[in-house]
Order: structure tokens, then C-alpha cells, then sequence
């Protein structure tokens, strides 16, 4: 990854960094990752759309939806972060936000749009960050985190759990 360090974001991150190419720019990452979550899921049977692999875990639908809303997140942290807004964030609860949507009646090919969407959007901003943007960090979830490794994290984020829908749901 071009121009980041260990000491840009927490170790908790380095999950999903590491998924991403070494030589890939931010945002040839995150174009990158979304055109291969895209292919992915055009492979992804339409029965295993609801499906769950145990009782407690989330379907194909609400890993995509999960993806939609973490983004977002962490696209808010980047912008606030690249304008040198010093207000520390609160981290957000992944479980709370899954439980409180339903996916079971929303269209996948609405969700799938929904997230291109998003990626593109998320895309946009980080093309629009100068280089001291990207390297200026915040507190989010009582970390210190750069606005760069948010752009490699969000990369990543889709690629682990594209790796989880087709490790847990499709074999």
C-alpha cells in the first residue's frame, strides 16, 4: 500500500489491509474491490440470498446491507477527518445496525445498486483529498486512524466479507 504505515490505524484493521494489494493506490483499491464484489455476487444463487450458515449469523442480503452502512461510516470518519475536524467519533455497533433492518423483502439487485452507488460516492471523495488530507488522522472508537487507512480499510472490508460469503455460504 502506497505511503501507509503500521502507525496509521489500530491492529484491529490490519484484518482487512491485508486483503488489499500491496501495490494498488486508495483508490484503485477500492475501484478494484468493488468490481470484484460486483462479478462475485452476480455468482451468488438466488436461494442463498436468506440464507444463514448458523442461527446467529447474518444472510447474504444483510452482509451486503452491512457493507452499505459501514461504508458509509467510514466515509463520514474520512471526510471529517481530511477537513482536520479534531471532534473525537464514537465507534458504531455492526450487530445494532443489523438488527434493526430488515432484508428479507429488499430486492438484491437493489442492494447491489445501492452499493455501487455508495462505493462510487466514497470513491469521489477520496479522489477529492490532497495528499495532507489523506495523511491527517482522527479518533474514531477511541483510536487514532488515518484518513488513508480508512480507504484501505473500506477495500478490504468488502474483499473479507466477499471471502466469508463464499467460504460460509456457498460451499
Amino acid at each position: 500500500m502506497k505511503n501507509l504505515s503500521q502507525t496509521d490505524y489500530p491492529e484491529y484493521f490490519n484484518q482487512y489491509i491485508s486483503l488489499v494489494k500491496q501495490d494498488d493506490d486508495c483508490v484503485d483499491a477500492m475501484q478494484n474491490s468493488l468490481d470484484n464484489f460486483v462479478n462475485f455476487m452476480e455468482i451468488v444463487p438466488f436461494e442463498k440470498y436468506n440464507f444463514k450458515y448458523q442461527f446467529d449469523k447474518w444472510t447474504v442480503k444483510d452482509i451486503v446491507r452491512h457493507l452499505i452502512d459501514a461504508e458509509r461510516v467510514f466515509a463520514y470518519r474520512a471526510l471529517r477527518f481530511a477537513r482536520f475536524d479534531k471532534t473525537p467519533l464514537s465507534g458504531f455497533e455492526e450487530n445494532d445496525y443489523a438488527a434493526n433492518v430488515d432484508t428479507t423483502s429488499v430486492n438484491m439487485d437493489d442492494l447491489i445498486q445501492e452499493f455501487i452507488l455508495v462505493r462510487k460516492s466514497t470513491i469521489k471523495l477520496f479522489k477529492s483529498f490532497s495528499k495532507k488530507m489523506l495523511d491527517n488522522k482522527g479518533i474514531a472508537s477511541g483510536k487514532e486512524i488515518s484518513v488513508l487507512a480508512i480507504g484501505y480499510i473500506i477495500s478490504g472490508h468488502a474483499i473479507h466479507h466477499q471471502n466469508i460469503i463464499n467460504n460460509r455460504y456457498l460451499k
